[in-house]
């Protein structure tokens, strides 16, 4: 099996963007895979956040990641920063890496604005750490969404020059992976902006612990427009708020968009939006309750991340410890 290498930031719960874009993807992966699935904490603090939520809201997304799927006992779920060997190549990487290539990451360029002076160096730098988190294991595929197919990019442009450097072919070529019909769910407010845990309207996301009342009302008030639903997909292309929903219940439903207009084509908003919001409490009840249970327990979401970390460490440790070798540091 090829290892598959995947994180994500914890900012507490996910929402339904994360699931269709990435975690459902995630939990089919392992029935082919080797997987390790990252809470990656270190890369939430390149950005202002609360030191007293940080903890809680790691543990919050490790059972919703346990709820929707993943199997800890089979693969492997821990934090980024219980395993120091990320921190470790990612310094190697930061002296391999250069600046010219930092300069043209546009994900830093989006996230830095024009307050690039005043961000921190780790947002600069958050790059060097993403390629030591898939590297320090070896892995070889990294399932990520189109915004992050220039860091994997960038990935193999640091390994091809370690190996390079230090005649070696020691660091493995990764492939990215773009998965799902619903990879860019986008606001159900703003149908030009990715649906988002930092938005501040609660209204523009579904979040996966949300009750049935919740998600009915939120979908009845997302944003469309007064014309009717089209009966061929090519009529979504100028209407990105209808193109959204009927995407959604596409990827639910694990069809294509041509099949809902099939059924719904020359409907109102109305009843599309009720079967959709059936359609979403459906999917995300089991969910939701799953998360509720794990969470009534923090001591045991908390000993499997340790576990995972335990298992993570045991594969990173040695791949890790010959990059240092490999560089020059004397070891004990």
């Amino acid at each position: 099996m090829q290892r598959i290498f995947s994180g994500i930031q914890p900012t507490g719960v996910p929402h339904l963007g994360n699931y269709l874009g990435a975690i459902r993807n995630w939990a089919a992966l392992q029935t082919s895979h080797e997987c390790l699935y990252c809470v990656v904490d270190l890369h939430a603090i390149t950005a202002d956040h609360d030191p007293k939520t940080l903890a809680g809201s790691t543990r919050d997304l490790a059972a919703s990641l346990i709820a929707c799927g993943i199997d800890p006992a089979k693969h492997i779920l821990f934090n980024q920063s219980a395993v120091h060997a990320h921190v470790r190549l990612g310094w190697i990487f930061t002296c391999v890496a250069r600046m010219g290539w930092l300069n043209r990451m546009t994900q830093f360029k989006d996230k830095a604005g024009k307050d690039r002076e005043n961000v921190s160096t780790g947002l600069f730098t958050y790059p060097n750490l993403m390629a030591a988190d898939i590297l320090a294991y070896h892995a070889t595929r990294v399932p990520v969404g189109e915004d992050q197919k220039q860091h994997i990019e960038l990935a193999n442009d640091i390994a091809e020059k370690f190996n390079h450097d230090m005649g070696t072919d020691f660091f493995p070529h990764i492939e990215p992976m773009i998965m799902g019909p619903a990879a860019r769910v986008m606001s159900l407010r703003d149908g030009a902006k990715k649906m988002s845990k930092s938005d501040a309207s609660d209204q523009s996301r579904i979040n996966l612990t949300d009750d049935a009342e919740t998600i009915a009302l939120k979908i009845k008030r997302a944003k469309t427009d007064p014309e009717p639903l089209p009966s061929e997909a090519e009529g979504l292309e100028s209407r990105p708020e209808a193109r959204n929903l009927v995407g959604i219940y596409a990827a639910l439903m694990d069809t294509d968009h041509a099949h809902v207009l099939k059924q719904f084509g020359g409907q109102g908003f109305g009843a599309f939006k009720s079967q959709l919001a059936d359609l979403v409490v459906e999917k995300l009840a089991p969910i939701a309750s799953e998360t509720r249970r794990l969470l009534a327990d923090p001591a045991h979401v908390d000993s499997v991340l340790r576990d995972g970390a335990r298992r993570a460490a045991a594969l990173a440790n040695p791949i890790v410890d010959e990059a240092e070798r490999l560089v020059g540091f004397l070891k004990p």
